[in-house]
């Protein structure tokens, strides 16, 4: 049903779309703001942005990103509060169109995300209001770490490390 892929140039525009929908401007649960220039910078940056299509339409996207590469400040929060394993990387964001929700969209995204980063730790942040997000995300396996507060709202932290290599880490 869906077309899971690496993305590519072509699916810059489509990308922009879904982010910008979903901003926190229109609504949306996203942090931050996403210009068609910064979208093409995140999904063109070198590190694997696995995409979702239906019908030739962009319908999902999850982002990675290196943890060492230049971020937002909500990012560096995040990393200040659990810098993950030194295999970590930056998971996110996450986005899905209203119209795919539910139907495994993002399950597909993160097993094919996983693929390009076997073994590496993600490490992501969904504000605590987004309950769905925070149960979409529990269901991948994916468990809080620890917490922080960006521009007075507050995120949870979540990694899919397994619970024993977390506490041994020392959370």
């Amino acid at each position: 049903m869906y077309e899971i892929a690496l993305a590519c140039a072509r699916d810059v525009d489509g990308i922009a779309a879904l982010l910008q929908a979903n901003s926190a401007d229109r609504g949306g649960s996203l942090t931050g703001e996403f210009p068609q220039d910064k979208v093409a910078r995140m999904a063109l940056n070198g590190a694997p942005v696995m995409v979702a299509h239906r019908h030739g339409r962009v319908v999902g996207v999850l982002f990675s990103a290196h943890k060492d590469a230049p971020a937002p400040p909500s990012v560096q929060a995040m990393l200040a509060a659990w810098p993950g394993g030194p295999d970590a990387y930056v998971y996110g964001p996450a986005c899905v169109a209203d119209s795919e929700r539910g139907q495994g969209v993002l399950g597909q995204l993160y097993a094919a995300l996983r693929e390009h980063r076997p073994g590496q730790e993600a490490v992501l942040f969904i504000r605590r209001d987004n309950a769905a997000s925070l149960r979409a995300h529990e269901r991948l396996g994916m468990r809080e770490v620890a917490g922080f507060v960006f521009d007075d709202s507050g995120y949870a932290v979540l990694s899919d490390r397994q619970r024993e290599t977390i506490r041994n880490q020392g959370a």
